[in-house]
């Protein structure tokens, strides 16, 4: 970002370090030329350290698994999984054979699953087997081969004292032992492959009610990975604790390619989040650096023993998905040690960061704001109603250029056009003001997306899954304030003539059926919506009713 004051709202990011112009797998590779014995990855619930040369053995023995499973170039291969070795192992894999890695998120049920894995066609999906109540397995065979014609192979990730094969799936470890650490076609796939080809696929929820396919190329999130290392000041001798999920670009980008791209060693403390055990983790391997959304940091900083554990090792980290209270980013460099941490806004769509706060950004910028734009980027506010950039201090929409806007969204043009407008600007539907040292604050959401603790949810995609209720004629989903979530969905229903429903026959309907995030905390029966004159349902009437009716107030720390 220039020196200059800025009198419109339009920054252009740093033109150095320059942009990585190598696929993730070469990339990789010369890391390891560089550090082959350095640790790369400790998984802490798997009591599993890898050095960069095991890593890198690891990933070329599974991605000659993979071709030996017929798999080519370009197919899609999903994974439905939280944090463990084999996801980082995955992401390798596919990625020096130009195989398409397709994010399914944990929480997604039969019906999320089963559009997911069609929409894109994945011919391959490693899965865990269980984690807590869901069983994954159960989820697949409920849906069975004929309603995912396009999937051929199954691999379910066994551990030790797992027992007997599932319905003739491939263990994880089978399809391992299958390949070759030296495998040639690996070495000369790598060669026909660029850094602008597609390499992963990540849903995001839809406005229309089905979720879309961003895709990502190597290009996008390996140098996103890097410059948000590079705003932390990472280095080899840092362990970046990562307990945030893989399947979004916070773990799998910010995380995993933050760390591979500075020769840094990754830290998995938990499969999937547990305040205890992410304390626990930072004190027993030193880590230096700690990821979260701001209900992680929260959790942490407010469990009973957190006094017990030596945090003093810890220096930065980044605190992003959703606005961060003023008062918990205070506390988090004051009680956790982390004096540099970094505050980064971003989404799947511009893989994902396009501003971050720095070590150097001072405190009352870093708890206010999020930071400036990302080197090799340009960020703008613009009037939404005639896309012209607003001056300085004014609330518009924020747009997004340069290297991490998207390839496009996963077979939908219309849609990509949408988003993404002929200039390449990647229309955000964040409201944003931009001040005149080009420091970004998110004010708002154009449309209803509710954030709740991290997860995004559309509340047009709840609706589309309510309407199939028999007894449900109409139904309007919104965000309420939630002092744990930041905020909690609503859902107001109006059932159809001579029925009536009940809250808990709504929820048992979901399910299941839809990830547990996106069902409603709150229902209630209406005789009608509150309209403006011309019809348009006022979601703003619903969401002031309800705070009034549970006495919710909003966190203006936020």
């Amino acid at each position: 970002m220039s020196s200059n004051l800025l009198t419109h709202s339009l920054s252009t990011g740093l033109t150095t370090p320059a942009l990585i112009e190598q696929t993730i797998g070469a990339f990789f590779d010369a890391m390891v030329t560089q550090r082959p014995d350095h640790l790369a990855v400790i998984s802490a619930h798997q009591k599993q350290r890898l050095t960069y040369r095991e890593l890198q053995a690891q990933a070329n023995q599974l991605a000659s698994g993979l071709l030996n499973l017929g798999l080519a170039t370009g197919d899609r291969v999903g994974i439905w999984s939280h944090n463990n070795v084999q996801w980082l192992l995955m992401q390798i894999a596919t990625a020096k054979v130009g195989l398409i890695l397709v994010n399914i998120n944990p929480a997604y049920r039969t019906s999320e699953l089963e559009y997911a894995l069609n929409k894109v066609g994945c011919k391959a999906l490693v899965t865990m087997v269980r984690f807590k109540t869901s069983d994954y397995l159960e989820l697949l065979r409920e849906l069975g081969p004929a309603r995912l014609p396009h999937l051929k192979h199954t691999v379910w990730l066994d551990e030790a004292g797992q027992g007997a094969d599932e319905l003739g799936m491939l263990r994880f470890s089978q399809l391992m032992a299958s390949g070759q650490t030296d495998d040639p076609r690996v070495a000369a796939i790598a060669q026909t492959l660029k850094a602008t080809d597609p390499i992963n696929i990540q849903f995001t929820s839809g406005t229309t009610g089905f979720p879309k396919g961003a895709t990502l190329t190597h290009r996008n999130i390996l140098n996103n990975g890097f410059f948000v290392g590079e705003c932390m000041k990472l280095t080899p001798a840092d362990r970046l604790c990562v307990p945030v999920p893989l399947y979004h670009c916070f773990g799998m980008v910010m995380g995993n390619l933050g760390c591979i791209t500075h020769g840094a060693t990754v830290v998995y403390p938990n499969d999937g989040f547990d305040p205890l055990t992410v304390l626990q983790t930072v004190q027993d391997e030193r880590c230096t650096a700690l990821y979260g959304v701001p209900t992680m940091f929260i959790a942490q900083l407010d469990h009973p023993r957190f006094k017990e554990f030596d945090l003093s090792s810890l220096r930065t980290g980044c605190m992003a998905g959703s606005p961060c209270p003023i008062e918990v980013m205070k506390r988090v460099v004051s009680d956790m040690h982390m004096t540099d941490v970094t505050i980064a806004y971003g989404m799947t769509e511009t893989s994902p960061v396009s501003c971050q706060s720095s070590t150097d950004t001072p405190l009352s910028k870093r708890v206010s704001t999020v930071g400036q734009v990302q080197p090799h980027l340009q960020v703008k506010v613009v009037d939404p109603g005639t896309g012209a950039t607003l001056p300085v201090g004014e609330s518009g929409e924020l747009c997004t250029k340069g290297y991490s806007v998207m390839h496009s969204y996963w077979d939908d043009e219309a849609k990509t056009r949408e988003a993404v407008d002929a200039d390449g600007w990647m229309h955000t539907g964040d409201l944003a003001t931009m001040d005149e040292q080009g420091y970004v604050n998110i004010v708002g959401r154009i449309k209803d997306l509710v954030i709740r603790g991290g997860e995004n949810v559309y509340p047009r995609e709840v609706e589309e899954f309510l309407y199939r209720h028999p007894k449900v004629q109409d139904v309007q989903v919104v965000g309420v304030p939630d002092k744990k979530y930041g905020e909690e969905l609503c859902a107001w229903v109006i059932t159809k003539p001579g029925q009536t429903a009940t809250e808990e026959e709504i929820r048992a309907f979901c399910q299941g059926q839809i990830a547990h995030y996106k069902v409603p905390r709150y229902i209630r029966f209406v005789p009608a919506f509150p309209m403006t004159i011309t019809g348009k349902i006022q979601k703003f009437k619903i969401r002031e009713a309800m705070k009034d009716e549970l006495q919710l107030a909003e966190d203006k720390t936020a």
